[in-house]
Order: structure tokens, then C-alpha cells, then sequence
């Protein structure tokens, strides 16, 4: 099974909050190809910083977390346009990174894992979505 993690899985994984253990069982199966969006990796980069984290520490952490995905999904011109669709096609607004991450799941046929707000609205014919808050 291909799954898509977004940031907020990663933040719940990484400060061990609620949820956190489910993303690990993501990590730990062997049947499961993990992708995260580029985006994620700025805006995973950005919170940590806001967590008090310094260069040196962040770098650190991006660097092991990007070693357990498959693939880094790029935000090209397919993924972009997606974006634009989902965002029209969400009964409220969505954030454009929300947006880019959603749609790098949808371009690549997985399964987005999450616990965002913003990303519960987007129709579930346009993007399969596990919400690990529920």
C-alpha cells in the first residue's frame, strides 16, 4: 500500500503526541511505500524552528526522516494544477501547502495520512485519506 504523510504526521511522530504510535506502525511496515510531499519538508523545517529547534538540530532531523520515504514528491506542474482543483472542489478553504500535499498524494495514487483540519474537507473521490485524529 503507497501512503502519503503529511507534516502534521510527522510532528505527531517526531514530539511523540497523541497518534504518534499509529504513525510509527506506518514506518515499521515492511508492505507500506511512504512518500512525503517536498512541500512537508520546508513546512516540517519552518515548525520545528517555531519549536525552539536550532539550524544544526533541524538539518539533522530532516535529514533522518527523509531516509525513511520511498520518494520526496516534487511539486511539478501535474501536482500544481491538482492543487488548484482540490482547492476549488473543498467546501472550505484550503491552504495552498495543504493543497500541494494533498495533491502530491492524489498524483501519486496514495493514501494521505493526517490529522489536519483543512484537509478533512476535501472530497473523498478526489483523495483517499486516513485522518489519525479520529
Amino acid at each position: 500500500m503507497r501512503y502519503l504523510l503529511d507534516t502534521t504526521a510527522l510532528l505527531a511522530h517526531y514530539r511523540q503526541e497523541e497518534g504518534w504510535e499509529r504513525v510509527q506502525a506506518y514506518f515499521e511496515d515492511d508492505d507500506a511505500e511512504l512518500l512525503l510531499a517536498s512541500p512537508s519538508v520546508a513546512e516540517f523545517g519552518r515548525r520545528l524552528r517555531e519549536l525552539g529547534a536550532d539550524e544544526a538540530t533541524i538539518d539533522e532531523v530532516l535529514v533522518t526522516y527523509q531516509l525513511l520515504f520511498s520518494e520526496i514528491v516534487p511539486v511539478d506542474a501535474t501536482v500544481a494544477k491538482m492543487a488548484l482543483r482540490l482547492g476549488w472542489r473543498s467546501p472550505r478553504r484550503l491552504p495552498l501547502v495543504d493543497a500541494l500535499i494533498s495533491a502530491s498524494a492524489q498524483v501519486r495514487d496514495a493514501t494521505l495520512i493526517h490529522r489536519d483540519e483543512h484537509m478533512r474537507g476535501i472530497p473523498a473521490d478526489m483523495v483517499q485519506q486516513i485522518d489519525f485524529a479520529d
